[in-house]
C-alpha cells in the first residue's frame, strides 16, 4: 500500500486493536487517556490541549471550522490543491466567508502572500493553511514565517497537517501555531478513523460556544470531559488502542528520527522518478516529504501501469485528485516506509512502465534510489 493514506499498519498496532473492549467511563480507559494525551503532546510538540476525535481527518477539519467560524465571518484560505479547496468549501458550508488566495497548483503559499491578504482583509481573524497538500505533493515550506505573520497581526492560525504530522517538523508551541489537525492513517501508520487535534492556549480566545456550530464537535465539551479523562461521546476504543501503540512506536523511534526517515525515503523516490525521465508535479522548492506527485508521461496509459503494478507485483499507488486527477499519479511515502518499500515500489514502477511501452534505461530508477538511500 504505497498510497497517501491509509498506509501499511505494523503487526504491533493490528494486535493492539484486538485487545478486549473496556469501559470508556472506567479506570482502565482513564489510564489509556492519560498516555494518549502525554504522547500526542509529544507528537504535536505542545503543552496545549489535545484530542483524538472519532472521525477521518476531514471530520477534524470540520470540527475546527465548526468551533472557530461565525456566520458571515471571513476566513483566509490559501488554495493550492484539492484539499485546500475543500477547506474553503467547508468554511462556506458552516456559514463563513472564505477569502480564497489562489496559488498555482504545485506551488505553496508564502508568508508574503498571507501578510498581504491579512493587511487587506482586516476583518478576517482566522487563517486556515494546509501544511502538506496531498493532492499535489506540495509542502508549505514557510509555515514558521506564516505563524509569525499570524502573531504579528493577532490572527488565529489553523494548520491542516493531516498528511505530514509526524513526517515533517511542526513544533507547535515554538512556532506559535494555534490549532493543528492530523490524521491517524498517515505518518503514524495507524488505521484510519481518528482525527488528532491540538489547541494552543491562544486558540480558546477564538473557540466559543456557537448556536450555528456543532454539538458533537463542540470543543468546550471535549475540554470539560478532558478533566475526567474521558470523551463526551463514545470513542472508537479499539482505534484508541491502536493509536496508543502507534504513539509508543513513535517514542521508541524518536520524532526527529522519524522526520529524518521520511525525508530520506521521499528523497529516494524523487531521485528514482527523475532518473526514469518522469516529471515531478510539485515545484522543487516545495516538494512534500510524504507524497510524491508525478506528471503522467505523454502517451502512457497510467491506469494500465498501476494495474500491472498491483496485479503482478503487489504494489498499490494511486492517481491524481481534483483538477489534476487525469494528469498525475501519486506515491505515498509515509508511515513505516523504509528502504524495503522504496525498492519494491520503484522496481514495480519500472516493470509497470515497461509493460505500457514507456522507454527508459532499465534499472535506472532503482540505481538512483539506492544512491539516495546510501
Amino acid at each position: 500500500m504505497m498510497i497517501p493514506g491509509p498506509t501499511n499498519v505494523p503487526d504491533r498496532i493490528l494486535q493492539a486493536m484486538a485487545k478486549p473492549m473496556i469501559n470508556h467511563r472506567g479506570q482502565e480507559f482513564h489510564k489509556l487517556y492519560d498516555r494518549l494525551v502525554e504522547n500526542m503532546r509529544y507528537l504535536f510538540q505542545t503543552k496545549g490541549d489535545v484530542y483524538a476525535l472519532t472521525s477521518s481527518g476531514t471530520g477534524g477539519v470540520e470540527a475546527i471550522i465548526a468551533n472557530v467560524v461565525e456566520r458571515g465571518e471571513k476566513i483566509i484560505v490559501p488554495v493550492n490543491g484539492d484539499f485546500s479547496h475543500r477547506i474553503a468549501g467547508n468554511v462556506e458550508y458552516f456559514g463563513g466567508v472564505p477569502v480564497v488566495l489562489e496559488v498555482e497548483w504545485g506551488k505553496a503559499p508564502t508568508a508574503a502572500l498571507i501578510e498581504e491578504a491579512v493587511q487587506k482583509e482586516r476583518d478576517a481573524k482566522v487563517l486556515f493553511v494546509i501544511y502538506n497538500e496531498t493532492s499535489t505533493g506540495t509542502l508549505t515550506k514557510e509555515m514558521r514565517e506564516i505563524a509569525e505573520v499570524a502573531r504579528k497581526y493577532d490572527r488565529l492560525l489553523v494548520v491542516d497537517a493531516i498528511s505530514n504530522l509526524g513526517g515533517d517538523l511542526l513544533p507547535m508551541d515554538e512556532w506559535g501555531v494555534d490549532i493543528v489537525v492530523g490524521g491517524s492513517q498517515k505518518c503514524l501508520a495507524c488505521p484510519p478513523g481518528l482525527a488528532l487535534v491540538a489547541c494552543g492556549q491562544r486558540a480558546w480566545d477564538f473557540v466559543k460556544p456557537r448556536k450555528a456550530g456543532s454539538n458533537y464537535w463542540d470543543f468546550h465539551k471535549y475540554k470539560s470531559f478532558d478533566a475526567r479523562k474521558e470523551t463526551p461521546f463514545t470513542p472508537a476504543v479499539n482505534l484508541y488502542f491502536a493509536l496508543d501503540e502507534a504513539l509508543l512506536m513513535l517514542r521508541e523511534e524518536g520524532l526527529e528520527n522519524r522526520i529524518a526517515r521520511h525525508a530520506r525515503m521521499s528523497g529516494a523516490f524523487y531521485a528514482a522518478v527523475e532518473a526514469l525521465g518522469l516529471e515531478l508535479f510539485a515545484d522543487p522548492s516545495c516538494r512534500s516529504n510524504t507524497v510524491v506527485a508525478v506528471k503522467n508521461p505523454s502517451g502512457v496509459n497510467v491506469g494500465k501501469m498501476r494495474q500491472v503494478m498491483e496485479e503482478k507485483y503487489d504494489v498499490i499507488i494511486t492517481g491524481g485528485m481534483g483538477a489534476v486527477r487525469d494528469t498525475t499519479f501519486r506515491i505515498g511515502s509515509m508511515g513505516i516506509v523504509s528502504p524495503f518499500e522504496v525498492r519494491e515500489t520503484v522496481e514495480a514502477l519500472e516493470y509497470g512502465l515497461e509493460a505500457v511501452g514507456y522507454k527508459f534505461n532499465a534499472g535506472a530508477g532503482l540505481e538512483a534510489a539506492e544512491r539516495a538511500l546510501s
